[in-house]
């Protein structure tokens, strides 16, 4: 790993897509008037990298089982309704066992997999990944992308730093009797970089709602920058934007999550 290094993949699918680093226009899907103005908007979709599935293939589920097919061939291949119906990669098991330990021959990570719940199934991206100490990944669905129809995908937070392992990601069908039609070159989960502080106990049981009588005169004259009407509208759309871009600007290191303001009296 790079020593200014969060996150290492490990591209073990030669054939697949290696990860792209997330879109902040969702690969042109955001208008114009959003990629623009709002800078939470490009922030949340470029937060992180774009996964793609490593081929082209397509699932049917009848209500109990889940099958599934590839390339020009129309064949339905059943996957079983336990965990033991894993399929492997096209070709890949020879792949790997000609790369691997011999300790670890025979053992390549499934391609799909069903799982005991109806309609779910996890997906191998082809990938290994690690993180840095203290970092974790989250994985969910691309941020403002149009979802692949029919399919929903579960997220989960992956402490890598401890866990190195196949990159999955599971998902569930949301149609029956409907053919699900997953491409290569669509991303189907977003990885996201996330410092384990971040979502602990201790840091999200740290909350407090206050009342409107607990808003000071410093609350109230920075509410009234956002609320009260500005001489030219346009200045005051991108007014949130040019505060990000300029912190943006300042030195940040991210082994301490810490990194100088732009803006002294900003809280």
């Amino acid at each position: 790993m790079r020593e200014d290094g969060i996150v290492e993949f490990f591209h073990l699918i030669d054939s697949a897509r290696p990860p792209k680093r997330a879109d902040r226009s969702a690969a042109g899907y955001l208008p114009g008037r959003g990629m623009r103005y709002c800078d939470a908007l490009t922030s949340a979709t470029g937060y992180g990298y774009w996964l793609f599935p490593p081929m082209d293939f397509r699932l049917v589920w009848d209500g109990e089982q889940v099958f599934w097919s590839y390339g020009d061939d129309e064949t339905w291949l059943p996957l079983s309704g336990t965990d033991s119906g894993a399929v492997q990669f096209p070709n890949y098991a020879a792949v790997f066992d000609a790369t691997a330990p011999e300790a670890l021959r025979g053992y390549s990570p499934p391609f799909l997999t069903p799982l005991r719940e109806l309609g779910t199934v996890q997906m191998w991206t082809g990938l290994l990944a690690k993180t840095r100490p203290g970092w974790s990944m989250s994985v969910r669905s691309p941020v403002n992308l149009p979802a692949i129809p029919g399919l929903v995908n579960w997220e989960g937070i992956i402490e890598t730093d401890i866990w190195f392992g196949p990159l999955f990601t599971n998902f569930r069908l949301t149609k029956t009797d409907m053919p699900v039609q997953v491409r290569a070159n669509v991303p189907i989960v977003q990885i996201q970089p996330v410092p384990q502080l971040a979502y602990r106990e201790e840091t999200l049981a740290a909350f407090e709602c206050s009342g409107v009588g607990d808003l000071s005169n410093k609350d109230w004259d920075r509410l009234g920058e956002v609320l009260l009407p500005h001489p030219d509208p346009t200045i005051r759309q991108g007014e949130y934007a040019v505060m990000v871009r300029k912190r943006r600007t300042c030195p940040f290191d991210p082994s301490t999550l810490t990194g100088a303001k732009a803006d002294p009296d900003y809280p």
